[in-house]
C-alpha cells in the first residue's frame, strides 16, 4: 500500500470562515456540490474528491469556489451517499465497519465497487452536459485513492490528478496511472509517513510521467482542508498548497 487507512486524524479539524457559492445538484441518484466561473463557461473542469467528511463539509466548498474563480467548473460528488463522518468523529465509531457500510442506514459501504461508478457519472456529466473537454481531479485523504484509480486520460477519465496527505492507496492503483500526479505531503503524518512517499518515489520514477511530491514541513495530516488557520504555518501551507494545485492544473490541463 502507497499510503495507509483513514485513522481518527482524518476526522480531525477546523471549520473554515467564509459563505459557499455553489449550488447542489442531482446527477442521477448523487447530491454534487456544483460551481462554475462567473465569466461563463468553460471547457475545463475539476471534481475535488473529499476526505471522509464529505461534500457538505464547507471547507471544501470554498476550496472549489476558489478554483472556479480561477476559471474551472468545479463538482464536489457525494461520495457516501449522505453518510460522510462528522468532524470530530462519533462515540465508539469504527472506521473499518464505517468503511463497510455497517453504520449506513441501507449498508452502502464506501468502497470502489461503490464508489467508481460516482465519479464515472461525474466524468459523463461535466463532459456531456457541460462540455467539458479537460479534466483534473484533486482529492484529499479518502479521496486521493480516487484520483488516483481515475488517472487515465487514455480512457476518457480524468487527465491530470492532484492529491493531498492521501489514504487508502495501493501501490498497485500507483502503479496504474497514466497521466500527470502531483503530491502534497505532510511532514507529520501517520497516514502518509516518510516510508510511504519514499515508495510513492519509487513508483513514479519508474513511471516516466509528470509527477511532483512536495514535502510541507511542521504540518500534520489534513492541514490542506482542515487545518486550523488560525496558525501561520498553517495558513501559509495550506494557501500554498491551493497554489501548487493550481499550477498543476494549468500546466497539465492546456488545450
Amino acid at each position: 500500500m502507497a499510503s495507509y487507512p483513514p485513522r481518527t486524524c482524518c476526522f480531525q479539524g477546523v471549520k473554515h470562515e467564509g459563505d459557499a457559492t455553489g449550488d447542489f445538484i442531482t446527477i442521477d441518484d448523487i447530491e454534487a456540490y456544483k460551481t462554475a466561473p462567473a465569466s461563463g463557461p468553460t471547457e475545463k473542469g475539476i471534481i475535488l474528491l473529499t476526505d471522509i467528511l464529505g461534500h457538505r463539509f464547507k471547507n471544501a466548498q470554498l476550496i472549489a469556489d476558489q478554483f472556479a474563480a480561477n476559471g474551472y467548473l468545479v463538482l464536489i460528488p457525494d461520495l457516501f451517499y449522505g453518510d460522510p463522518i462528522p468532524i470530530g468523529g462519533s462515540t465508539g465509531m469504527d472506521l473499518q465497519k464505517w468503511l463497510a457500510g455497517e453504520y449506513h442506514e441501507k449498508n452502502i459501504a464506501h468502497t470502489p465497487p461503490v464508489i467508481d461508478p460516482i465519479l464515472e457519472k461525474c466524468i459523463s456529466e461535466m463532459r456531456t452536459k457541460y462540455n467539458i473537454r479537460k479534466i483534473g481531479a484533486i482529492g484529499y485523504c479518502f479521496g486521493a485513492k480516487y484520483v488516483v484509480r481515475f488517472l487515465n486520460p487514455d480512457q476518457g477519465k480524468v487527465d491530470v490528478g492532484f492529491i493531498a496527505h492521501p489514504s487508502l492507496v495501493e501501490k498497485e492503483e500507483l502503479e496504474a496511472i497514466k497521466g500527470p500526479l502531483a503530491i502534497a505531503a505532510a511532514e507529520k503524518d501517520h497516514v502518509f509517513p516518510a516510508e510511504k512517499r519514499h515508495e510513492s518515489e519509487r513508483v513514479l520514477e519508474s513511471l516516466a510521467l509528470p509527477y511532483t511530491l512536495t514535502l510541507y514541513g511542521g504540518v500534520g495530516h489534513g492541514f490542506a482542508l482542515r487545518g486550523d488557520l488560525s496558525d501561520p504555518k498553517v495558513l501559509f501551507t495550506k494557501e500554498n498548497v491551493f497554489v501548487q494545485a493550481l499550477q498543476w492544473f494549468y500546466e497539465h490541463l492546456k488545450t
